[in-house]
């Protein structure tokens, strides 16, 4: 059962982009690492999600020589991105903070580039994927960075997991447009 304390709300941060609603948490971190964490996890979320969605934009519509292959190549790849969706929005709310995590939360925080709509061709459609992950994976790098920082090697390491996701995913998108030598 929760008591008083461990139930009272803190909103410190300057205006509303840096306002990060908080709960009180045994968690042992202090507490401006923890706000600052939850900020970091909610950036890093807006991209992932945003980036499982546009993920799921390539495989419903490519169309090409590689239809099927790249269908369920991205398919393959949006199951990972969900997983690592709710690892991330989990982490923040074990900080203590709220996972902002819909479809318009992400569209309005995402640092990545709309995807085109309509159909896309083979070719066109892993270029697309690979300059949007190459952006994730690196804003992900810089995370472990940031939380290791913070002195939240927990954090860091969710990141890390991530980021190897990422990187073989991106290793995967890029052997289709690489030539030999």
């Amino acid at each position: 059962m929760a008591t008083k304390s461990s139930s009272r709300k803190d909103t410190r941060g300057a205006g509303n982009a840096g306002r990060v609603q908080m709960i009180r948490t045994q968690n042992g971190l202090p507490d401006d690492a923890r706000q600052e964490m939850v900020r970091l996890l909610n950036e890093r979320l807006a991209d992932a999600f945003d980036l499982f969605s546009q993920t799921k934009q390539a495989h419903w519509n490519v169309k090409g020589p590689q239809f099927f292959q790249l269908h369920e190549l991205y398919d393959d790849l949006a199951a990972q991105l969900l997983a690592h969706v709710d690892l991330i929005a989990e982490r923040a709310t074990a900080m203590g903070g709220a996972a902002t995590g819909t479809a318009r939360m992400a569209a309005q925080a995402t640092h990545i580039d709309e995807f085109p709509e309509g159909f896309v061709g083979s070719k066109e459609s892993v270029q697309l994927l690979v300059d949007r992950y190459a952006r994730v994976t690196n804003a992900m790098r810089e995370a472990i960075d940031q939380a290791e920082q913070a002195e939240d090697m927990a954090t860091s390491d969710l990141f890390i997991t991530v980021t190897q996701e990422l990187d073989k995913a991106l290793w995967f998108l890029e052997s289709h447009i690489q030539e030999n030598g």
